[in-house]
This record gives structure tokens, C-alpha cells and sequence, in this order.
């Protein structure tokens, strides 16, 4: 944990953040509940299940200088977490479903179920699941259903990617989808030779059906792909090449890269004391507001 720490910030307030994320268990989740977060923002919700299992619950946070009279106001932004299909919790994301409430966008943060639990495609159908129940309720939250936007750190990148390219998951509701955002997301990793990817996939019957790109086509929502140089755990190459395909099949893609960051500081760029490492925030917000547009 000493050489992502080192990397995520600087000075006395940033050392012993970090240093309480290096002795933790969960340290997206403490490091959650220690940063400051964005204010103008209200949990509108919290812990609304979409479906039975006690994981398929998502939060909601919206602006608080909008009306929330069942009006559909803001457009809205769907975020999954990452942690290898196997960990994670929503808990540890609020600095993220807070910061970009924060710049008027209404945010759903799904947890989902996860390996050793179930393995693909279980995931995928809990976050499609998530984004119908986000679709049927968040009007009277003061979202707009028909402008949404899917984002995703990591494995939660992914799934946004997965969602957002194979019409299987969503069917009539990917109409909505005015785009999607991936942040250091893996997409084109086969062969299945890690343990992490063998547990979460090995079971498909074709795992050449288990990959992003394999969706990859004329028609697919705008793009915005993001990575960090220093990157080592999921490599830039996978946004490379599914930008490359998703450019030759005529989509709109945006392709950011950012000198000096992990793939841990991609995400956490995002929280308010370490924005001025990456301009993560901004170029996300800048997009989902572009295809957000109303038409």
C-alpha cells in the first residue's frame, strides 16, 4: 500500500489520511469517510433495493439548489465502483456520487453482487437492474430519465462499457443513454490468465463474449475514456484499443490521459483535496454534460 499512498497526495493533512487508508482493511471506504466532501448535495436516498439479495442496493445523491417536486431537472449519472468483481461497497464512494451531484447531475452509486458470490454475467444483471430501477424512480428525485449517463471506475468501468455496448443488458432502456464514462476500465483482456479474471469469468461458454470490445459498433454511445500513465494494473492499452475500434465504427470518442497518475489516483483525483493532481472531475463533467444536453 506504500507506493499508491505516496502517490495519491501530498502534505500533513494527506499523510495521515494515508496512512489510515494503509492500515485498513476497506481503504476506498476510509478514505471515504475521512476526506471532505462537496456540499449542495442531499442522500436522497438511501439504500433502495432493486432486487432481493441484501447487495442489490444503490444510494442517490441530487443537487440541493434544484426543485425536487417530481419535476425532471437534472440529468443523471449512474457510477460503479471497481474492486477486481470481488470487493467493494457504496459506502466508499460517496466522494464521488457527492462531486458530481455537486455540479448538477443526480447520482446513483449501486452496489452489486460479487465473486465468489456469482460470477459473470450476475454482475452485469445487477447493474442493469440497478440502472431500470434508476429509470423508473429517479424523476421524483428530480432526474431526468431519458438523459443518463453510465460511469464506472476499474471493474465498475466495465460494467458501464458492458452495459453501454451490448443491448443485451439494458434493452429498451439504453435509448436513454446519452453516453458513458470509463476510468482505467479493462475491455479487451483475454486471454483469461489472471486470477482475478479467471474467477469472474472462467466459467463463460465463449470468453470472447465476455469482452467490451467484442460490442464494440456503429451506434454506440458517445465515449469518454480515461487512464493513467502510470497505470499498472490495468493497462492504458485496453482504452487504446477500444477507442480505436469505437472510432472506426463512427462513434464519438474522447481519449484522456493523465501524466502521473495510478490507477487508485484515477478515481480518487476526483475527491475535493486532490483534484489538482488530474482534472478527472472536470473533463467527466464536461463530457456528461455535452451528451446530456437537452435536444
Amino acid at each position: 500500500m506504500s507506493g499508491w499512498a505516496a502517490k495519491l497526495g501530498r502534505g500533513r493533512w494527506a499523510g495521515a489520511v494515508l496512512g489510515i487508508m494503509a492500515a485498513a482493511c476497506s481503504p476506498l471506504r476510509t478514505f471515504d469517510a475521512v476526506v471532505p466532501k462537496d456540499g449542495g448535495v442531499s442522500l436522497v436516498t438511501r439504500d433502495a433495493a432493486f432486487g432481493l439479495d441484501p447487495r442489490q442496493r444503490l444510494d442517490v445523491y441530487a443537487p440541493t439548489d434544484g426543485p425536487n417536486d417530481g419535476r425532471a431537472v437534472h440529468p443523471v449519472i449512474v457510477f460503479f465502483y471497481g474492486g477486481s468483481w470481488n470487493s467493494g461497497t457504496k459506502a466508499g464512494y460517496s466522494f464521488v456520487g457527492r462531486a458530481l451531484a455537486a455540479r448538477g447531475f443526480v447520482v446513483a452509486v449501486p452496489d452489486y453482487r460479487l465473486v465468489p458470490q456469482v460470477r459473470f454475467p450476475a454482475f452485469l444483471e445487477d447493474n442493469a437492474a440497478a440502472v431500470r430501477w434508476v429509470r423508473r424512480h429517479v424523476a421524483r428525485l428530480g432526474g431526468d430519465p431519458d438523459r443518463l449517463v453510465l460511469a464506472g471506475h476499474s471493474a465498475g468501468a466495465y460494467d458501464a462499457a458492458m452495459l453501454a455496448l451490448d443491448p443485451r443488458w439494458l434493452g429498451a432502456d439504453r435509448a436513454a443513454v446519452r453516453g458513458w464514462v470509463g476510468l482505467a476500465g479493462p475491455y479487451d483482456f483475454l486471454p483469461l490468465d489472471q486470477p482475478v479474471t479467471q474467477a469472474a469469468f472462467g466459467a463463460a461458454a465463449d470468453p470472447r463474449q465476455t469482452q467490451p470490445i467484442a460490442y464494440a459498433g456503429a451506434g454506440d454511445p458517445p465515449t469518454f475514456l480515461a487512464t493513467g500513465d502510470d497505470d499498472t494494473l490495468v493497462l492504458p492499452r485496453n482504452s487504446d484499443a477500444l477507442a480505436a475500434r469505437l472510432t472506426a465504427a463512427g462513434v464519438p470518442v474522447e481519449r484522456r490521459r493523465y501524466a502521473g497518475i495510478g490507477h487508485v489516483g484515477l478515481v480518487t483525483a476526483i475527491a475535493r483535496p486532490f483534484r489538482r493532481r488530474a482534472p478527472v472531475l472536470d473533463d467527466v463533467v464536461a463530457f456528461a454534460r455535452r451528451v446530456t444536453a437537452e435536444r
